[in-house]
């Protein structure tokens, strides 16, 4: 979406590749820690990132994909 890779995201955030892979994957879940280092490495508020897996939960609800991460419905509450 930003056009940025997930190696030059993952160095600014302070994490392996492999494991900000794995999130976005929906592999691992992220602690609130984690979740903050990857929005600073983004650029993004906290709220636009809940916004915006809101606004995916909407979609994928509307459809009968499953979301790409387990906590996405914890992220959006």
């Amino acid at each position: 979406m930003r056009g940025e890779t997930l190696d030059r995201t993952a160095r600014r955030a302070g994490i392996s590749p492999q494991y900000l892979s794995e999130i976005e994957r929906g592999v691992k879940e992220p602690s609130s820690e984690m979740i903050a280092a990857i929005t600073g490495a983004l650029d993004v508020t906290l709220v636009d990132l809940v916004l915006a897996v809101a606004d995916r939960l909407v979609i994928v609800r509307g459809t009968s994909q499953q979301p790409t991460c387990k906590a996405a419905f914890a992220l959006a509450a």
